[in-house]
């Protein structure tokens, strides 16, 4: 297997005891976004679907666009720091998980790829983050009952 720092490509995946359309609304979501996205958090809608986030490692803010895929249960992230030059580098993908009479479950995956400006220990940092991101993930989505004002929209 290639060390992480050296893939061109990288996914983690969780399954959710959640219904798989409430995943995709709730990874569509750029507010909730900003509770997960440990390189975007708290988001703030800047224009129309347009979210602003900011690192917890530096500080730094960068734009992401999520764009959902109903049909295909995906959510493109396009993420930059000119909204005219967003670049695909991330998706969120939802499958559903076992047969439709247990209760409702799905698989959550985050996949990246790697920018050609991307060093290797901000790769690393990538990779790791999204380790835990879908920890995060899995516990927002089963908080029962789900937190006041934090309902997807």
């Amino acid at each position: 297997m290639t060390a992480p720092e050296r893939s061109w490509c990288h996914a983690a995946s969780i399954l959710c005891a959640v219904d798989p359309m409430r995943a995709l609304q709730f990874l569509g979501d750029g507010m909730q976004l900003g509770r997960w996205a440990l390189g975007s958090l708290q988001t703030l809608e800047v224009l129309p679907g347009l979210f602003r986030g900011t690192s917890m490692f530096d500080g730094s803010s960068s734009l992401i666009r999520p764009v959902t895929h109903a049909q295909l249960m995906q959510v493109d992230y396009l993420v930059g720091n000119d909204p005219a030059r967003l670049s695909p580098r991330i998706v969120a993908r939802v499958v559903p998980y076992g047969e439709p009479a247990d209760s409702p479950s799905c698989i959550v995956s985050l996949i990246a790829w790697r920018s050609a400006t991307m060093d290797d220990g901000r790769w690393a940092r990538l990779v790791a983050c999204h380790d835990a991101e879908v920890h995060l993930i899995r516990a927002l989505l089963e908080q029962t009952p789900p937190i006041e004002g934090a309902h997807s929209s």
